[in-house]
């Protein structure tokens, strides 16, 4: 069976806008709040600098000027942005869209070699970076046919000794001032389909490979900045004031990170769409954030479930008042029901939600409604919330026949969100973006009679004991909850019994560091214990931690907070080698 949205039906979604123009141009949207006259949309975290709707359309005009002058930019002509958060990240982005160019954001931790990759696969011809990054920026064009004059850097860089042969660079402050003595120099894409041209090349996580880019219409874009405004009910007619999304006063955290989709999509568009100004903090320091959202009385969090966990597990965060945020919505990963409950008992005056998505359906595809009381207490459980307008739904057994309510399977699901397709990548694109609109998310779900969606977890990373599917998410939200247990990340090792057997990394929190260095090595092994016994006493047999439990310093996880099991995995092999290596040792004595 398919299944439907429940929310209010958006507007229809306009074809003919660019993403600037929708966001910068059209304020008549019936969805979209009304600002006051000098309101503030961006805010630099460091200097407070803020910019308006006028400056930044003003900034966006002027450097749009500037670029087509300097490289004669032509539509569909892609451009690279390899930077942490800046507050001139969207007036970059807002203007190479005036000028029709499509935006690929790169991972500012990448290596040369990796930022090489997506140089290469978009044949970019500028390349927008950071100060910090710029060494591995230049290293990687150097790999490629990108000109070192085709490299901008966003803030002039910090007045120490720079690499050999760096050189100096145009800032994006600069080509703002250049275009303030040009004429208007380009036309901005428009039509009827305006929309159906790609904006961005976002790259996938690459869990299967090298990543992927992805192409995503301008429509896509606009039409989920829609659909969660609908989902949220913003501006909606008759909404009480105490139920309202947002409210003037309301501020927005912008600490994801802006090349991740969430990141760009919810965080940057949505937002700002939604009436809130967007305070970017360029990279994630805990207490740096905690100390921002205090500063700027931040009342909106949007975050991964690693920071969540921070927040309920360090000491730290107690020191905090955040009795002023109204709204966390976490995403990227499954966030256990748990960790859920600690963190609405921590911050009880805040709404706390779960949403799903991924770069292939252009972000959102279903999320917790926090515009009501009622219609947040689906948090509680763990559930992703019920789908967006205009979103429907399949969940799909392995011979392909349809689920119905309650029944695990794969989720599929289709509306005017989905991105286009792997560019030049045929055989990628028909295994996932499938005929009729649907896009197969590799993800196993279940979608209750209330329509609530609960996301388990990647199919290719769960285990199988005595034939039992087991979740490692399940697992791991389940120790975070642990006073001994900062951080948590699950994989299985072989068993020619049982198929897999769970194994967890752990990192101990402050307590439990103390506990394991109490005794020595007795110590150590009564912490182990003692965690081992905290799934035992919560869950059935086939999901215990029988692959054993192994202290490390850290969880690899990308920047958007996904563990990188891959890793996990090589770790774990180690730690089966090494027992083996044990036991041939001891069987020889």
């Amino acid at each position: 069976m398919d299944f439907h949205a429940q929310a209010t039906q958006p507007h229809p979604y306009p074809h003919d806008l660019t993403i600037p123009q929708f966001l910068l141009d059209d304020a008549s949207h019936p969805l979209r709040p009304t600002r006051a006259p000098g309101s503030r949309w961006l805010i630099d975290d460091s200097t407070g600098r803020a910019y308006g709707l006028e400056e930044i359309r003003e900034r966006v005009d002027r450097l749009a000027r500037a670029v087509r002058a300097t490289w004669a930019l032509e539509e569909g002509d892609v451009v690279c942005l390899y930077s942490q958060n800046d507050i001139d990240y969207p007036i970059v982005v807002w203007a190479l869209h005036r000028l029709g160019a499509i935006v690929s954001c790169a991972n500012p931790s990448y290596t040369a070699g990796e930022l090489e990759h997506q140089l290469r696969e978009t044949r970019a011809r500028v390349l927008f970076t950071s100060a910090s990054s710029l060494p591995t920026a230049l290293a990687a064009s150097a790999a490629t046919s990108l000109k070192r004059e085709n490299i901008v850097v966003f803030s002039p860089p910090p007045p120490e000794p720079q690499p050999s042969g760096a050189g100096t660079f145009a800032t994006v402050q600069q080509l703002v001032l250049h275009g303030w003595t040009l004429d208007k120099n380009y036309r901005e894409p428009r039509g009827p389909k305006a929309g159906d041209a790609v904006a961005f090349l976002s790259f996938s996580s690459g869990t299967t490979g090298l990543p992927k880019a992805i192409a995503i219409a301008h429509r896509n874009l606009i039409a989920n900045v829609l659909q969660c405004a609908a989902h949220n009910r913003t501006n909606e007619p008759g909404v009480p004031a105490e139920e309202r999304f947002a409210r003037p006063g309301d501020v927005t955290l912008g600490v994801l990170p802006f090349y991740h989709i969430y990141g760009l999509v919810v965080t940057l568009h949505a937002a700002i769409f939604q009436g809130m100004p967007l305070v970017v903090v360029p990279r994630f320091a805990f207490q740096g954030v905690l100390e921002s959202i205090v500063k700027y009385r931040i009342t909106h969090l949007y975050v991964v479930p690693p920071v969540v966990v921070m927040l309920v597990n360090n000491p730290i965060a107690k020191k905090y008042d955040l009795a002023h945020v109204r709204y966390v919505m976490v995403g990227a990963a499954p966030l256990s029901r748990e960790v859920t409950e600690r963190l609405k008992r921590q911050l009880p005056r805040a709404r706390v939600g779960q949403g799903y998505g991924m770069t292939e359906t252009c972000t959102v595809v279903c999320q917790v409604r926090l515009c009501a009381a009622r219609e947040s207490k689906a948090s509680v459980n763990g559930s992703a919330g019920t789908l967006v307008p205009d979103t429907v739904a399949r969940i799909v057994k392995p011979d392909g026949t349809q689920c119905g309510h309650d029944e695990p399977g794969e989720l599929w699901v289709k509306g005017p969100q989905m991105a286009l397709c792997y560019p030049n990548n045929r055989k990628a694109t028909e295994e996932t973006f499938l005929p009729g609109g649907w896009v197969r998310t590799g993800d196993e779900a279940v979608i209750t009679k209330d329509g609530l969606v609960y996301v388990v977890d990647r199919l290719k990373e769960l285990l199988k004991v005595n034939g039992f599917q087991v979740a490692p998410a399940e697992l791991e939200g389940h120790l975070v909850v642990h006073p001994y247990v900062q951080d948590a990340g699950v994989v299985g090792i072989p068993d020619d019994m049982r198929g897999d057997l769970p194994i967890a990394f752990v990192v101990l929190s402050e307590e439990g560091r103390a506990a394991a260095a109490a005794g020595g090595d007795k110590g150590q092994e009564s912490v182990v214990e003692e965690i081992k016994k905290w799934v035992r006493d919560h869950k059935v047999r086939y999901k215990w931690i029988d692959g054993g439990v192994v202290f490390v310093d850290a969880i690899p996880k990308n920047p958007s907070g996904k563990i990188l099991r891959r890793m996990l995995r090589d770790q774990a092999k180690l730690v089966v080698d090494t027992r083996s290596k044990g036991t041939q040792a001891l069987a020889k004595l």
